[in-house]
């Protein structure tokens, strides 16, 4: 509330001058018109307190009135710049100094609004400057010499990086332990470090420095770390744009001109060693629980900050450990899920082959009921639903789970898929902070790895496949010739043969035991696996049942045809390699990086996102590497 008040009566004030650049600036979230007690110290039987005044309002200091814990007290009041009892005031400003305060004419304009401010700040006011970038450097300790703080800030340069937290850290260490202490940041981008965003607002809370945040040019997706700054400093941040800089720079260096330094005698009947302490003027008024019998400010917040404070408030770390337990806990799911689909299924019981005639006694029915196998019983049969709605997904989800060799149905990788997306989205979130960008990201990744994964799988087996078909022609031709029938030499091959041909003779064989024709049997086999040079070898075995002739002299004839084809295929993948290499790597390490400087240097990436001309220049990108993959895809695409 308190930094808010600031910064609307500094808005005002100098709104009164520059009306043009305040169009341009983003107001405060909102004003207070009350008083504010910015710092308190007790020092023998008197309490001294700094009271900012809210903007557009007098306050006469004769009007000021104190009680102390709800008694009167002998009080009095003077402008902080005047006091005689003075309280040490101490500003630090911490300076974003990286790269892109250059690289977006931001840094000229902010060592303007700093050398504005310098002039602006009332005399007694000890001012410190804190700069940030890939280092943190001191450039001056807190001091009432304003010439050496303007010839520092004309000094200033420029290094990559936004050492933003560290900075942070540096400049409440900086403004010391005693007086009203206050750490001014402006930034524009996010911080780079290691150093983690509760580090920093844990140095704050334990300080008990004000912190203010001036965010420039900055998205309010981007606010989350600097308002954790400044909650945990009692002060606000200030969104401005290059052209309001001066603007908010003003109107914290008003704030400090209308504090009044407030002295009250603490009354003999008032023992406590802390007590509430409430200042009126007029109309206004403000109350905080301080010390009364220290030296020292009292950490406590104010009473106008405590009912704020009170609201539920999940630190980061209990958050990530509550998506971390629900990521182990999709896990196990996903587990149950492949475990129940892979598994091989025990006996059935008595009571369950009862059960299977519509007879079921209540102990089977107690045992059923219940439990996670239920459960995920129930998640299946909800994805089966889900599926015969649509049966052409059914179909090809099937027909790729079993080109893959999976024994998994199309409703367990339904629930597996699922599954598998959200886990990257946990994941996405606790990589991304929350970053919507990293969210979306790690969504599209869990979404698309498992039907690619699918995919491969799929692939390797087909070529499995058409590799050792000349190889099981041989064999077929050799069993002939010893005198053996067609459906015996196929036998032979699920006997000798290998993967996957073995296991495929193997279904054919139980089918043709159903009743099923051996060449229909072989036809599905062929449709399975989308395998043109199997079709050429099933018509041949249909056109020698029909008009009869040597079939092993045949299948030998196919099988030397096949080797060679195979080996104009093999001769055609390798001499392309290098094409296809070179289009893998050209396609994907745009994405690739732009993913690792996602995770590592966002603020480099954002204004791709974030700015109109970013998103333009991100999507012709995106379809100019497109079209580049579709091309180096069809040059070394080459048909046998």
């Amino acid at each position: 509330m308190r930094p808010r008040l600031r910064m609307l009566a500094g808005g005002l004030v100098a709104s009164l001058a520059t009306a043009t650049v305040l169009l341009g600036a983003t107001a405060p979230a909102s004003a207070a018109d009350e008083l504010v007690i910015s710092h308190a110290q007790a020092a023998g039987d008197d309490l001294a307190m700094i009271v900012s005044v809210p903007g557009g309002t007098k306050v006469s200091p004769d009007d000021v009135r104190v009680t102390i814990a709800g008694q009167p007290a002998d009080t009095s009041a003077e402008l902080a710049q005047d006091a005689t009892e003075t309280i040490e005031r101490i500003t630090v400003l911490a300076i974003d100094t990286s790269n892109s305060m250059v690289n977006a004419d931001r840094f000229e304009p902010a060592k303007a609004a700093a050398t504005a401010f310098l002039d602006a700040a009332p005399a007694d006011v000890r001012i410190g400057v804190v700069t940030f970038d890939n280092d943190v450097v001191v450039e001056l300790a807190p001091s009432t010499d304003r010439d050496r703080a303007k010839a520092v800030i004309e000094g200033l340069t420029t290094a990559r990086n936004t050492a933003l937290n560290n900075g942070v850290i540096e400049a409440v260490a900086a403004a010391g332990d005693q007086g009203a202490r206050q750490v001014l940041v402006l930034s524009d981008g996010k911080d780079t470090t290691d150093t983690s965003d509760e580090s920093v607002v844990e140095a704050i809370t334990a300080s008990g420095v004000q912190v203010d945040v001036v965010a420039l040019d900055q998205s309010p997706a981007d606010l989350g770390p600097l308002q954790s700054f400044a909650d945990a400093g009692h002060g606000a941040v200030i969104e401005a744009t290059t052209e309001a800089l001066g603007a908010a720079f003003d109107a914290e260096a008003e704030t400090l001109s209308r504090q009044i330094v407030v002295t009250a005698s603490i009354p003999s009947n008032v023992t406590a060693r802390e007590g509430t302490v409430e200042v009126t003027a007029g109309e206004l008024t403000a109350s905080r629980l301080v010390y009364l019998r220290t030296g020292t400010e009292t950490p406590t917040l104010p009473a106008s900050d405590k009912q704020e404070s009170s609201s539920l408030q999940v630190p980061k770390s209990a958050m990530y450990a509550g998506l971390a337990a629900l990521g182990v806990g999709l896990l196990v799911l996903l587990g149950g899920v492949m475990y129940t689909a892979t598994a091989p299924k025990a006996a059935p019981t008595a009571e369950e082959r009862i059960s299977a005639y519509g007879v079921m006694t209540e102990t089977a029915v107690s045992k059923t009921e219940g439990g996670p196998a239920l459960s995920l019983d129930q998640a299946k049969g909800a994805a089966a639903k889900v599926l015969n709605r649509n049966k052409g997904l059914e179909e090809r989800i099937s027909a790729r789970l079993v080109q893959a060799g999976s024994s998994m149905k199309a409703a367990e990788w339904i629930l597996l898929h699922g599954g598998l997306t959200i886990g990257g989205g946990l994941v996405g979130v606790l990589l991304g902070g929350g970053d919507l960008v990293v969210l979306l990201l790690a969504l599209l990744a869990g979404a698309l790895v498992p039907w690619l994964w699918l995919g491969f799988k799929r692939k390797k087996r087909l070529d499995a496949f058409q590799s050792s078909l000349a190889d099981t022609l041989t064999l077929l031709s050799g069993s002939l010739s010893a005198g053996m029938s067609l459906a015996q030499s196929i036998d032979t091959v699920v006997q000798e043969g290998n993967e996957p041909i073995a296991g495929e003779f193997k279904q054919v064989l139980m089918e043709a035991r159903l009743g099923v024709p051996l060449e229909d049997a072989l036809d599905q086999v062929a449709e399975r696996y989308q395998s043109k040079d199997f079709a050429w070898v099933i018509m041949a075995i249909r056109i020698q049942r029909q008009v009869g002739g040597n079939l092993a002299e045949l299948l030998n004839t196919v099988a030397a045809t096949l080797r060679e084809r195979d080996y104009l295929r093999r001769q055609v993948k390798t001499l392309s390699a290098e094409g296809r290499l070179s289009g893998w790597i050209l396609g994907l390490l745009p994405v690739a990086m732009f993913c690792y400087l996602l995770l590592t240097r966002r603020d480099y990436v954002r204004p791709l996102y974030t700015e109109f001309l970013g998103i333009v220049m991100l999507a012709a990108a995106c379809a100019l590497l497109a079209l580049g993959a579709f091309m180096i895809s069809r040059l070394v695409k080459v048909e046998v």
